[in-house]
């Protein structure tokens, strides 16, 4: 009786009642408030009033609550099956008597107990439902477990017999019925969510059922709609996943890493683990299993071996068994294999949608602040060299902005810093203030280039972060131990001694892997060497075009090229001696070992031992191994995550977010602010710096240099209602005054009563100096968020000054602005920025110095429109700005500061020049410079004048190409590996078919060797003899991989160098107008992340392409000789693998360039937030840029979902596809064939390896058109439009030019052959020396006709410079013997003395005669420190001097290279009298008399004493002459411009003076 309740049988029925109490342990412990909002449920349909409404809505109600019809039936049906099984119980239970009653009765009480639950699974409501339905599966399938075991099992030994086998037919009914309820249905049952936000589209994902999740088949409908369109866009693809949105995301994880919402310092790993330690468990259970699993193909392989070599003598088990547990073992290790790499994928999406939010979230409170080079992290140069990726440096913090175009991934190294030319009567305080403004603006792009490569390099170092986790902990310490054991269990010692030369040799890649860390980091060093030189001629492409430096610059780079690929080759070297080891230290373990086997211990070989061994060998090398791989990894991603906790704890944020006091703070950091001036705008008794550390700052030298602090002594108040303004010399603490009442600066008290007072309740406003806008709209740049309305912004529009020019776009207001803001000019860009401040309904607006970046004519225009305009009436502006006489009118209080950071008095204007004579004197000078600028000709800058467009992009929309990768461009790769390609490809595929010949005979021989035992005594066969052989094809193989490594290597280089050439000569060749369309984001990508792709990426794909081809072919004719009969199905297997590997490969690359596409925008975010963090912070736009953020990462992450669903998918098939086959070809040999135990083992090897090798050629056949993909990225930028090629014929003679003669007869220009003309049959001859005048109102084709002397233009018509004919000469001839002075001279990072001479070419005394001459030693005192000398450092685009200064540089330099044709584009207003006047005099004097000067003259003052004047109207010639000759002409159009002068008489005087001189 007591034997009965311990039956196998009663199982199920201990499952129900554990199953019982868990259920009644939940209801029990639910709280009431749950139960009653289930019973509330909407979803429900219980109760006699829901029936009533009829059965419709009843079902309807139903269907809803159990997740729809779909479930709802399944659930009906696992219920009949359920009462089937009731019945055909209680039917047993009259034929049983006794104790043999007791198994069916409680049988009986479980059916009843399962019936139950499933009513309850039907009919009652969320979770309850649910866990009842579960419950009721699970026991099936282990009642379903129990009666396979029992009646299913001994079938398949010799000796037993079905436990239940006296039930007869019954038996079977039960186990299809079983099948049917516990296996089949919940395996196809949809799955029920509910989504936590109402009408939420639903993933597919979310309601597959179990069969469909690991299959992959729901994503099947996606797969076959990428076959049939021709691109997949984003707007097919399935939706997100609710739980896999960041703003989900956000809620589960902010409580344990925002710094703000944890207060322990604890590494950020910690809160990881606590977000995802359950699902890690979770995966450690099923890694284990899978490890487990993965044993069972090679156990049964050799049970099935040993069975044909014994002919089944002692066998208890039979072989089909051993067949059914080779297929499922294989396909259950396959399918959880990738239900792992699915859900490690999806954990590593999840953390850097976390990190990327977390990041930005952290970035928005983070206080930029003053720094120097000294500063520089060097984590962030010890992350580059671990990393595999290439960063570029960005030179200021603008370069840091919105990157929408292409995945650039920017990080700024910080560059030394530089020094600020010094101007006569600043002051030394005044330069140490510009010079802290530089540091402030280097340290800044230091911190936004730290902060890129958090995001960028870092995050990427966290994409294998599940997988490390349990690598480490479950899968290599299991793996290698169960390999051990299998080892020592079929090869006793033996395999011990291979198992201790596998551990003792993993040191020797260990070395390898040293060494080519080194070689990396040497690498990445010349690779960033390259990406600079890269982006720095990008920033001055312009400028190296004009002057004719494309031959050189592309020699310079050709030559920092080829130091990287010495280390590209050096590194790849090293690579392929690490896997050389790999791939041969297998071999010679099995030598060792099978030596140690039959030589050693006397052992006969056998087919068993052979083929079952040889995967488990292989699997323990892998193990091993991929310790060295994924330990680097490990670091990497151990040193990224130490950086981003750093980051998040160690960053200075601004006060409002601090809570902690700055070293200086010496009382309370509150800020109360009294009751008596609630709602002021003003500070107290306070200091503030830029950082809440007071130690000074050291510049590089290492001079101390003071450490600037903003002090208010007394009290300030703003008026409310009014116009304040804020003034005082350069560097005196302007700005800095607005970034603390913002609260951006580090607030330091004086005393109890000291207070900082900004209310916000009704909005503030805020318009820097520096212009930031968004890659978006005007529209919406301006309106930036806020409710619309036509009227308010009409007159935003017209009050700043806009109309004219959104009537240059044909989009109007809809122009986007671009990278940048590249659309727009300075001017533009500032007026931009303050119509936001104007739109927005904040009562209290800060404008920085908006009249900087403006003309006199538009500051004028602004002063009187917009700030006396209606709009501001009322409202509390502070202005901060240097031109007091244009803003006295409307100033109701002014601040005046001194150079020290303080005020020095505040009040009334009368009252403030009252008490200062320097403020007074300087009034008087600007009066002046007012006076000056009015004489300008032009409102607008020449580059302001855009041509329009239709569209409203000016920036061209990149190319997406559409299918697979074509010809021409993989042929780009080919066809330069060799000067012979057919050649070069041809013996590497037969080397390579050599190579795989030699590889299955030696896996051969080994069966051939062992079946020598079969037929021959031990001792007749000849050990040395197999044992040479052996080795000989082992090493012959070797040999043959060796070279064939150095073959590919060398030919890859030669390919890399061709193809970085071919592109960079023609980027350098193509017009400017390609250029100016070209985002230069795009350029740098070609040049960095696509040529790292040729130098890395496409080698080894397609080396591993035709490796694997090779190797699948011959795979396959050994299948075919072995097993004839099978020749239909192994092509069947073939052809079935490359069709779905086309279909895969189809959606594969769409989701690819989408996924490339919707990675920029979140960096391009990101950029675009730290370039205007003070702007959002003032705004208080923070939540808005949040949201923004969701949206771009929640698009990144549904496009990578689908990406890798893609290779879940094909993953899946191909894997199953070969498990049948192997299974199949194993059923045959061992049923229906002859073959021995040796061949046997031979065809299953080779049958498993050809299966999973189709699988993996299409893998890489889909990574080289990825690869490939950059290939044709780079092709279309080899096929743009290009300038004419130098030719021998157009190389002018050694003399020329000897002077400057010019004669141009009926030129006409345009700026694209089918654009309209913007220059018509222009003749005018300008003899040597002459200094000629050109004048002319915006797009008058002023600038046009500069571009058309040096040819950068389509031009008609002919130029002779000095006697040559200039379209017949080659462009770098004719340019370098030109030399232009643009407005805004480009400068390049470096040292002055690298920025007049780039190429080396002159000594330091004539620079230093080209700086003296140029006026530069003028306007600096001789003692002065801080002067500029040829050593002195420049920023980037010369962004640490002023523009007259810049003006100066670019005129030295022209006086270097002595051309005898200068093109001056003057400078206008911003330049100062001073430095103004040092350029007018040098221009004058300093040139050679035979030099020619065309002036593009802004002001009139500056060309009346010209030689010449040439006025422009529409493109044409309207006056020529002299210029007295000219003002004579009382209809003329010159003399108009100077009788509408304001210093009419002073120009004649000018005039009539160089005419008697």
């Amino acid at each position: 009786m007591s034997g009965v309740w311990t039956s196998t049988a009663l199982i199920p029925v201990y499952c129900a009642g554990f199953s019982a109490v868990t259920l009644l342990a939940r209801i029990a412990i639910q709280s009431p408030d749950k139960h009653d909002a289930a019973q509330a449920n909407p979803g429900s349909a219980t109760g006699p009033g829901h029936v009533n409404r009829g059965y419709k809505a009843y079902f309807r109600q139903r269907f809803k609550a159990v997740g729809g019809p779909v479930i709802f039936t399944c659930r009906l049906v696992q219920l009949l099956v359920i009462l089937s099984l009731l019945g055909i119980s209680v039917l047993t239970v009259f034929a049983h008597e006794g104790s043999e009653l007791i198994v069916p009765v409680v049988q009986c009480a479980l059916y009843v107990y399962l019936s139950v639950l499933k009513i309850i699974g039907i009919l009652s409501n969320p979770p309850l439902e649910h866990r009842a339905s579960a419950h009721t599966s699970l026991i099936l399938a282990v009642t379903w477990g129990v009666y396979v075991y029992r009646d299913l099992w001994p079938l398949a030994t010799y000796t037993g017999a079905p436990g239940d086998l006296a039930e007869g037919k019954i038996l079977w009914a039960k186990v299809a019925l079983l099948s049917l309820g516990g296996v089949v249905i919940p395996l196809l049952s949809p799955r029920q969510y509910i989504p936590r936000i109402a009408k939420r589209e639903i993933a597919p994902e979310q309601t597959a059922s179990i069969l469909s999740f690991l299959s992959f088949s729901f994503v099947e409908p996606i797969v076959w709609l990428a076959w049939r369109v021709p691109r997949l866009t984003y707007e097919m693809l399935p939706p997100l996943p609710e739980y896999d949105s960041l703003t989900n995301l956000r809620q589960k994880s902010f409580s344990y890493l925002d710094p703000l919402e944890t207060k322990s310092r604890r590494h950020i790993v910690f809160g990881l683990i606590r977000i995802f330690g359950s699902h890690l468990c979770k995966l450690a259970v099923v890694d284990f299993v899978m490890t487990v699993v993965s044993f069972a193909a090679p156990f049964s392989v050799n049970r099935l071996l040993t069975h044909m070599a014994t002919d089944g003598a002692g066998a208890q088990i039979r072989p089909w068994f051993w067949i059914v547990l080779f297929f499922f073992g294989t396909t259950m290790k396959d399918t959880l294999k990738q239900w792992l790499t699915f859900n490690y994928t999806r954990i590593n999406i999840r953390v850097q949608a976390i990190v990327t939010d977390l990041v930005f979230e952290h970035a928005l409170r983070i206080r930029m602040k003053a720094g120097t080079a000294d500063m520089v992290d060097e984590g962030a140069i010890h992350e580059v060299e671990a990393s595999g990726s290439t960063v570029v440096g960005t030179p200021n913090s603008e370069d840091a902005a919105s990157q929408e175009d292409e995945s650039t991934t920017e990080a700024a190294e910080a560059s030394s810093t530089s020094t600020r030319a010094q101007s006569k009567g600043k002051g030394n305080a005044a330069h140490s203030l510009g010079e802290a403004k530089a540091n402030r603006t280097e340290q800044s792009a230091h911190l936004m280039g730290k902060i890129n490569n958090l995001v960028t390099n870092d995050l990427q170092s966290l994409d294998d972060l599940g997988l490390l986790a349990i690598f480490w902990t479950i899968e290599m310490p299991f793996h290698v131990l169960f390999a051990s054991v299998f080892l020592y269990k079929v090869l006793g010692l033996s395999g011990v001694v291979g198992i201790l030369i596998t551990a003792f040799s993993l040191p020797i890649p260990g070395y390898f892997a040293k060494r080519v860390k080194g070689a990396q980091a040497e690498k990445m060093k010349r690779s960033d060497a390259r990406i600079q030189t890269v982006t720095e001629m990008m920033s001055v492409i312009r400028m190296i075009k004009l002057f004719g430096w494309e031959g050189r610059m592309a020699t310079q780079l050709d030559q920092k090229r080829e130091a990287e690929l010495e280390s590209v080759r050096r590194t790849r070297i090293l690579n392929s001696c690490i896997g050389l080891f790999n791939y041969a230290s297998p071999y010679l373990v099995m030598v060792l070992t099978f030596t140690t086997y039959t030589v050693i211990m006397k052992q006969e070989l056998t087919a068993s031992a052979v083929f079952s061994s040889m995967p488990v060998f292989d699997m323990l090398r892998r193990a091993m191994s991929s310790t060295f791989y994924l330990l680097p990894t490990t670091m990497q991603a151990s040193v990224s995550l130490g950086r981003i906790s750093d980051f998040l704890w160690n960053t200075e944020l601004i006060d409002e977010f601090s809570d902690t006091t700055g070293a200086g703070d010496v009382t309370l950091r509150s800020s109360v602010v009294p009751e008596d001036r609630t709602g002021a705008v003003g500070i107290r008794h306070a200091s503030f710096s830029w950082s809440n550390s007071t130690a000074a700052s050291r510049t590089p030298g290492g001079t101390r240099k003071r450490h600037f602090v903003l002090t208010i002594d007394d009290e300030l108040l703003f008026q409310r209602g009014g116009i304040s303004l804020i003034v005082g010399p350069t560097g005196s603490g302007k700005t800095s005054l607005l970034m603390a009442l913002l609260g951006e600066l580090h607030y330091i008290p004086s005393g109890p009563d000291s207070y900082v007072s900004l209310p916000r309740e009704n909005g503030v406003a805020y318009a820097a100096q520096e212009s930031w806008v968004q890659n978006d709209t005007i529209r919406n740049n301006i309106v930036f968020g806020a409710p619309y309305d036509q009227a308010r912004y009409d007159k935003v529009i017209e009050q700043c000054a806009l109309g004219h020019d959104l009537s240059l776009f044909d989009a109007g207001d809809q122009t986007e602005v671009g990278e940048k803001g590249i659309t727009l000019s300075g001017g533009q860009k500032a007026r931009v920025t303050l119509a936001r401040a104007v739109y927005s309904s904040a009562d209290i607006l800060l404008l920085d110095d908006i009249l900087a970046a403006l003309d006199v004519h538009t500051s004028k225009w602004i002063v009187e429109k917009c700030l006396k305009g209606d709009l501001l009436q009322g409202r509390t502006i502070i202005l901060v700005t240097h031109n007091i006489t244009l803003a006295s009118p409307v100033a109701d209080f002014v601040v005046h500061m001194d150079s020290n950071g303080r005020i020095l008095s505040h009040g009334s204007l009368a009252s403030v020049l009252e008490q200062d004579s320097d403020l007074v004197k300087e009034v008087l000078e600007e009066r002046e410079k007012l006076e000056k600028a009015e004489q300008e000709i032009d409102v607008e800058k020449p580059e302001d004048a855009l041509a329009k467009q239709a569209s409203g992009k000016l920036v061209v929309d990149e190319e997406v190409e559409v299918g697979h990768v074509g010809w021409t461009a993989l042929k780009l790769y080919l066809s330069n590996t060799s000067n012979r390609p057919v050649l070069y490809w041809f013996i590497f595929v037969a080397s390579q078919t050599a190579h795989h010949l030699l590889m299955n005979v030696q896996s051969w021989y080994l069966g051939y060797w062992a079946s020598q035992y079969e037929t021959h005594p031990a001792s007749e066969v000849s050990l040395g003899h197999y044992l040479t052989t052996y080795a000989l094809i082992v090493l012959a193989m070797v040999v043959l991989v060796v070279f064939l490594v150095f073959w590919i290597l060398f030919g890859s280089i030669r390919a890399a160098r061709i193809v970085h050439r071919s592109l960079v000569q023609s980027v350098l060749g193509t017009t400017l107008r390609w250029l100016d369309r070209t985002p230069t984001a795009r350029i740098i990508t070609r040049c960095t992340e696509d040529i790292q792709t040729v130098d890395n990426g496409i080698s080894g794909t397609s080396q591993v392409l035709v490796d694997m081809t090779v190797f699948v072919i011959l795979k396959l004719i050994i299948v075919v000789i072995f097993t004839p009969i099978f020749l239909i199905p192994a092509i069947a297997v073939t052809i079935l693998g490359g069709f779905l590997g086309n279909v895969y490969m189809k959606g594969q690359l769409s989701t690819k360039r989408e996924l490339s596409n919707a990675k920029a925008p979140v960096l391009g975010h990101f950029g675009a937030a730290m370039h205007g963090i003070t702007s959002i912070r003032a705004y208080g736009a923070q939540d808005a840029f949040k949201k923004e953020l969701s949206a771009r990462v929640d698009k990144y992450t549904r496009v990578f979902i689908m990406h890798e669903n893609f290779n879940r998918w094909i993953s899946v098939r191909m894997d199953f596809s070969g498990a049948v086959f192997a299974s199949s070809l194993a059923a045959y040999i061992v049923y229906g064939s002859r073959l021995n135990a040796s061949d046997t083992g031979f065809s299953i090897n080779t049958a498993t390896a050809l299966s999973g090798m189709i699988f993996y050629i299409v893998r890489y056949l889909n990574m080289f058109e990825i690869h490939g993909n950059s290939l044709e990225r780079i092709y279309q930028y080899l096929s743009i439009e290009q300038e004419p090629k130098p030719s021998l014929d157009g190389v002018p003679p050694a003399y020329w030019p000897a002077s400057g003669h010019l004669v141009v007869e009926n030129l006409s220009a345009r700026y694209s052959p089918d654009g309209p003309e913007v220059l018509h049959q222009l003749s005018f001859e300008v003899a040597a020396g002459e200094r000629v005048g050109i004048v002319g109102r915006t797009g008058s084709g002023k600038s046009s006709l500069t571009l058309a002397l040096l040819r950068c233009i389509l031009t008609e018509g002919n130029i002779l410079y000095d006697g040559l004919a200039t379209d017949k000469l080659n462009l770098d001839a004719l340019r370098s013997n030109i030399t232009i002075i643009p407005q805004m001279p480009e400068l390049l990072s470096g040292t002055l003395r690298q920025n007049l001479d780039p190429f080396g070419e002159h000594e330091d005394v004539v620079l230093n005669d080209a700086l003296r001459s140029a006026g530069l030693f003028n306007l600096q005192e001789e003692g002065d420190e801080s002067r500029i000398t040829l050593d002195t450092e420049i920023a980037g685009g010369g962004a640490n001097l002023s523009v007259g200064q810049r003006q100066i540089l670019a005129l030295a330099r022209a006086i270097v290279r002595r051309s005898k044709l200068l093109i001056l584009d003057e400078a206008t207003s911003a330049i100062d009298y001073e430095t103004d006047t040092i350029i007018q005099t040098s221009l004058r004097n300093e040139l050679g008399k035979d030099v020619t000067l065309l002036t593009v003259a802004h002001r009139l003052q500056t060309i009346m004493d010209a030689d010449k004047i040439m006025v422009l109207d529409a493109g044409r010639i309207v006056e020529f002459g002299k210029p007295n000759e000219l003002l004579k002409d009382e209809k003329g159009m010159f003399r108009a411009l100077v009788d509408g002068s304001g210093d009419r008489e002073k120009l004649y005087a000018t005039a009539m003076g160089a005419s008697a001189s």
